[in-house]
This record gives C-alpha cells, structure tokens and sequence, in this order.
C-alpha cells in the first residue's frame, strides 16, 4: 500500500486490481459522474481524487447508500466551502440507513422466530407418527 500512497496517477487496470472491482464497474462509476479521469487518447488516467472517491463510492454502497445519495454527497462536498453541509447530510443519511437495518433485523429475528416454531411442531408431529422422541 506504501507505493499507492505515494503515486498520483493511476490506470483503469491499476484501480480495478486494487480494489477488485472490473474495468467495466469503473467506468460504470464515471458514467454516473462519480469519477472524472483525464483522458490521453482512449487512455483513462485516475488521479489519487479518482481513487478517494472510488473508496468512498464502494464503502457508501457496502453501507447501503446508493449511487444517487453518493453522488448527492460528492456534489455537497464538491459545491461546499466547509465540510459542515456534507457532514450534516451523510450523518441524516447514516441515520436513515441505520434505521432501515434496525428495522430489518427485527424483521430477520421475527421470521427466524417462526421458522424455528414451525421447525419445532413439524419435527414434533412426524416424531408422533413414527412413535419417536422429537430432535
């Protein structure tokens, strides 16, 4: 990683090992205007402001976010004189998808819940038909 730190420019092939991800995602990320090469040809050439945004693009879907509400916080950020608006927004909108997990494990243990009482007289009745102890 010492060597990323200290190079200014990188290719598609380059940023796409790095970080995992195909050459087609990448250009998929520009296409939405979330990255902004310079071009030498048909040649992409990333600056080290490519490859934050590209971390902060892939960390912003892991947690949820999608390319619009990314896009919505570069634009912030790019548009700011202070980080205090952009910081004010992803907080509203770590808020906002916090919740929606919150919501969705209490769904996830409610199912879990009536799976396992389901489980439990299914296992029950077929141990009554073969005269069995249930599991």
């Amino acid at each position: 990683m010492k060597q990323v730190a200290r190079k200014t420019t990188f290719s598609i092939s380059e940023l796409a090992e790095e970080f995992d991800i195909t050459t087609r995602a990448l250009r998929f990320y520009e296409d939405q205007g979330l990255l902004s090469p310079e071009r030498d040809g048909q040649r992409r050439i990333y600056t080290r402001r490519d490859r934050v945004r590209l971390l902060l693009t892939l960390r912003g879907k892991r947690i949820g976010l999608s390319l619009q509400e990314i896009h919505e916080l570069f634009s912030l950020y790019d548009a700011a004189s202070d980080d205090e608006p952009q910081l004010m927004e992803f907080v509203k909108k770590l808020e906002k998808r916090e919740q929606q997990l919150r919501t969705q494990m209490d769904d996830i243990r409610l199912v879990l819940g009536e799976i396992g009482q389901l489980k439990a007289q299914c296992e029950h009745f077929m141990a009554r038909r073969t005269g069995g102890v249930p599991a």
